[in-house]
């Protein structure tokens, strides 16, 4: 079966004070459709905010609240978003191309990944200037380590070892900015600003217990659901769904199928697992860590769809049929505000193609 990953539906900010809801990964295929959850709701807890509701076998609606906890109403978008439950994941093909290259950057500065390590970019002072809020009492992501991290990139050892100095700074702080979004715990006047608040959940609110079980594809014979597990959102990228447990610990060689709570009780794994899915290539979507390198060239195609290289095109990558090809939403602010700051602390600019409203969503 070729390798599908996974593609965000996100829910933002939640006051940390009040202990609230952020996420959910909802819909985990980027190119095929998702079995509708059983009993209504895919996220519902006393302590979420944030709902997303499916209202028939065809449509999915998702409703992003954003309870800041001030005298200001809350945010809300709605997206809708076509479905077959009927199917089991199934991969579809598309006509656009692309093509990858080398990076033949021949700055003095230059290397590879067999002379660099991610510590030569990103100190764990760094770590801890940009996450001044994970270990907060109002979030849960003290999980999430810098340990974990450097062990994690320690099996992908191009990551963030490719091209210049500044290239490299910029992936790491873009690969952080997107985990940031995916598990902020920010809003608009929080202590530090809304971008200091990454990391804050490692597993979505409400799903203890079992209390998840929707995000269990029955039909899906090659990753079948464990007895007693569930497959709710968990780690850095808000891990999904029986399929893409499956998929993700045949990748790193770990039964998560029959053990989904690693990705949030093992600091390298709740990394490792956003990790695989930034280096990894879903045709026609190229790899973020391609693009971030230098490595992935737009083909015709995708230059007339406005896919040019940059954070923008991460973003696309991530969620681009909710979030790209369209007015800039509050999502992408948020990733931007995110990447903007963590670029400023490693001392890099943040490149060309920052937003994705004049790309093309991949479909």
């Amino acid at each position: 079966m070729p390798l599908s990953l996974l593609d965000f539906i996100t829910l933002i900010k939640p006051n940390p004070r009040r202990r609230g809801a952020r996420y959910a990964l909802l819909c985990a295929l980027p190119l095929s459709a998702c079995p509708e959850p059983e009993g209504g709701d895919t996220l519902s807890s006393t302590t979420s905010t944030a709902t997303a509701a499916t209202q028939d076998p065809a449509t999915t609606t998702t409703t992003t609240t954003d309870p800041t906890g001030t005298s200001s109403p809350a945010e809300t978008t709605t997206t809708t978003t076509t479905t077959d439950p009927t199917t089991g994941p199934t991969t579809t093909n598309n006509t656009t191309t692309t093509t990858t290259t080398t990076d033949s950057d021949s700055d003095s500065d230059a290397t590879s990944a067999g002379d660099c390590q991610l510590a030569d970019i990103l100190s764990e002072a760094d770590w801890d200037a940009l996450f001044l809020h994970k270990d907060d009492p109002a979030c849960f992501g003290e999980n999430y380590s810098y340990p974990g991290l450097i062990a994690a990139a320690a099996d992908y050892p191009t990551f963030a070892c490719e091209g210049d100095l500044a290239r490299r700074r910029r992936e790491v702080a873009a690969f952080l900015a997107q985990i940031s979004h995916e598990t902020t715990g920010g809003w608009a006047d929080a202590p530090d600003g809304p971008y200091a608040w990454g990391l804050c959940f490692i597993e979505e609110i409400g799903c203890g217990g079992g209390g998840c079980a929707q995000y269990c594809d029955p039909n899906n014979v090659q990753y079948p659901c464990a007895p007693g597990e569930t497959y709710h959102g968990r780690g850095a990228i808000q891990l999904s769904w029986n399929y893409n447990y499956g998929q993700a610990g045949d990748a790193l060689g770990v039964d998560l199928l029959s053990d989904p709570g690693l990705v949030a009780s093992d600091s390298k794994l709740a990394i490792q697992t956003a990790l695989w899915f930034w280096m990894t290539p879903q045709a026609p979507k190229p790899a973020a860590h391609d693009v971030m390198a230098g490595i992935w060239q737009p083909s015709p195609a995708d230059v007339a769809q406005g896919r040019l290289p940059g954070y923008g095109l991460t973003t696309n990558i991530i969620n681009g049929g909710i979030e790209c090809g369209k007015p800039t939403t509050p999502a992408v602010e948020d990733r931007v505000g995110f990447f903007t700051r963590y670029a400023q602390q490693l001392s890099v600019d943040v490149g060309d193609n920052l937003y994705c409203d004049q790309m093309a969503p991949y479909i």
